[in-house]
């Protein structure tokens, strides 16, 4: 199977397990493209700035917007998540590997991520995609029974990818 999500109840741990898997193929000379996700905490706040990094070789992009200390709806910046969607999709010409950061509401409303993802497996490159609970249910809804689930360990996603590689002999 050439597609697989990773899911955790730790925070933050499917954002370190993708990132260590895109960095360690990158120092390997593997063409992954995608999205990994860095979040910075906010001081006196619940909330945290995400910040999306455009692979290989891609801008960090702002995705989440300050909404101020008391708001309650959703943070995400549309806009600057659709900039990374449409550097991502130009980078999938001789991609390897197709690493995306998160599965999320936008995507679940059938926006962001998921043509990229669906152009990725149409062109056979094999696809790791991050969710949460949240938005699992509505993954699994896209993808039907076509993608396996891996823990958040770097080592293990490292172990998913390798075989499926298309390496020059």
């Amino acid at each position: 199977m050439k597609f697989a999500y990773v899911i955790a109840a730790e925070n933050g741990a499917v954002n370190r397990a993708l990132s260590g898997l895109a960095m360690q193929l990158l120092d390997e000379g593997v063409r992954v493209v995608g999205t990994t996700q860095h979040d910075t905490p906010r001081p006196r706040t619940h909330v945290c700035d995400m910040d999306v990094r455009v692979l290989p070789d891609g801008d960090v992009i702002r995705i989440s917007q300050d909404l101020g200390p008391n708001s309650r709806g959703c943070r995400l910046d549309a806009g600057a998540l659709e900039e990374a969607v449409a550097a991502t999709m130009a980078r999938l010409d001789g991609a390897e590997l197709l690493v995306i950061n998160k599965f999320g509401k936008h995507e679940a409303d059938g926006r962001g991520f998921r043509e990229v993802i669906a152009e990725a497996i149409s062109r056979d490159i094999p696809v790791i995609v991050g969710t949460n609970g949240l938005n699992v249910g509505a993954f699994k809804e896209f993808c039907g029974d076509q993608a396996v689930p891996l823990a958040a360990d770097t080592a293990v996603l490292l172990d998913w990818a390798r075989p499926l590689l298309r390496r020059a002999a």
